[in-house]
């Protein structure tokens, strides 16, 4: 049977690694080791590894300041002795065949693996509003997409071969804003012509979700940056929007125009305050709308 390695990357997860340690003593196949890259130790990752690695297979690399998660990602799959090279994020809870589907979806046939994660959400404003709804659109989304575009998905719980990880290459590090350092990574392996399976059967949860509007307002926002760095390093592989025909596009276009670091700030925190008391309809447009022109106006300031 195929070895797996689990590469996780975490900066200030004392308090959630724990839950992912624990997941992974429950594990049905017990042949896997997992390597927790600690990206500058802030909270003293590194004693509690050390400790949840009494008794189970789990150890550390510390870097002593923040390089960002393509780089830990990079330290961990290169140190890493599996056949099969899992990704997972240092929120999760794995269930207990986790480690088993992975493999046996790579005995299977020669392919990566998206598993999508189920959001634990904590009872918040944003959570009722949009939340809870968005994730289970974006799940929906995610199995509906046509196989030549299921790249798009690769994030924070995939898996590949080490021979494929080889081949496409590490993580790049130029992406240092957050997100895009994973969907990169995705494309370039579509790019050897691999089969991307957004396989189901996966119930892994996600304790970690973003649970105000401010805190995804920004995250969309600053976003914009590494999405510009794809565009320019891959050219049309994502699709430039279209014209905005559509009332609800004009109106993200009109909003987006306001849109900067402070006012996305702003709205975020105002939207907070507010939603509670608003129809949830009427709540839960406003925070798509401000999001959609969050994330175009990242999008445009970054390529400036």
């Amino acid at each position: 049977m195929m070895r797996a390695s689990i590469v996780v990357p975490s900066r200030g997860g004392a308090a959630r690694l724990p839950v992912l340690v624990a997941s992974l003593r429950a594990q049905t196949v017990q042949d896997v080791e997992m390597i927790v890259v600690l990206d500058g130790d802030i909270d003293d990752s590194e004693t509690v590894v050390r400790r949840l690695g009494a008794d189970a297979p789990v150890r550390s690399i510390v870097f002593p300041e923040n390089r960002g998660r393509a780089a830990a990602l990079n330290a961990g799959f290169f140190d890493a002795t599996g056949d099969v090279l899992i990704r997972a994020d240092d929120d999760l809870e794995l269930e207990s065949d986790f480690v088993e589907h992975h493999v046996r979806l790579h005995a299977e046939s020669s392919r990566g693996v998206i598993a999508m994660c189920k959001d634990v959400f904590p009872d918040t404003p944003y959570a009722r509003a949009y939340g809870i709804e968005a994730d289970e659109d974006i799940r929906s989304a995610a199995f509906a997409t046509p196989p030549d575009r299921t790249w798009q998905w690769w994030s924070g719980n995939v898996s590949t071969t080490a021979d494929d990880f080889r081949r496409v290459g590490g993580y790049d590090e130029d992406f240092r804003a957050y997100g895009w350092e994973d969907i990169e990574w995705g494309y370039r392996l579509h790019l050897l012509e691999r089969e991307i399976l957004i396989a189901p059967g996966f119930t892994t949860l996600h304790h970690g979700p973003v649970t105000s509007t401010v805190e995804r307002l920004e995250r969309a926002y600053a976003s914009g940056a590494a999405f510009e760095k794809f565009v320019s390093k891959h050219g049309n592989a994502w699709p430039a929007p279209g014209p905005a025909t559509s009332t609800w596009d004009r109106l993200v276009v009109a909003t987006s125009r306001a849109a900067n670091v402070r006012t996305v700030s702003y709205a975020g925190r105002a939207l907070d305050r507010t939603i509670p008391v608003l129809p949830h309809y009427v709540a839960h447009k406003l925070v798509a709308l401000t999001l959609q022109a969050s994330a175009r106006a990242g999008r445009q300031r970054a390529g400036r």
